[in-house]
């Protein structure tokens, strides 16, 4: 068996290029789509639908649009809109990790769970734990950033 280091590098190279496209073709947009909710105001229809989960969780009004990208279209996704809103300044530090948190057990709910419907396992169950288990997290959490804030 013979290892060729150009063809290994060849690959590697182009198949992480082809992986950033794939993400930036789906990013780039979901970011024009967000500019063009904020402008007509959709944004506050989106934020006022998602408003009992993020008073729940505590977190800014502001956090419900990269919450609700990162729970349809998962993290990859999802990261791109939630770095631009931190950028712009319009999720707090707090709103931020707890968003991240919650995403980081809760996240493209429709795709995950019908790939593991497609294997067989029960969707409600799989996606009543996974977003179980996110509350639970994100609050625990949630009591001890406040408390962390506090203190300082």
């Amino acid at each position: 068996m013979e290892f060729n280091v150009i063809e290994v590098l060849k690959e590697a190279v182009f198949g992480s290029l082809k992986s950033v496209w794939s993400i930036a073709i789906i990013v780039f947009p979901l970011m024009i789509v967000m500019e063009f909710a904020r402008k007509y105001k959709v944004m506050d229809v989106i934020s006022a639908g998602l408003r009992p989960l993020t008073r729940f969780l505590g977190v800014q009004r502001s956090a419900a649009f990269p919450l609700a990208v990162g729970l349809i279209f998962g993290l990859a996704y999802g990261s791109g809109v939630i770095i631009q809103s931190a950028q712009e300044g319009e999720i707090d530090l707090r709103s931020l990790t707890l968003v991240s948190i919650f995403l980081a057990c809760c996240h493209a709910v429709v795709e995950d769970t019908l790939l593991f419907v497609a294997v067989g396992a029960n969707g409600w169950l799989l996606l009543g734990l996974r977003t179980l288990a996110a509350f639970i997290v994100t609050m625990l959490v949630s009591k001890s950033v406040k408390l962390a804030y506090e203190a300082q």
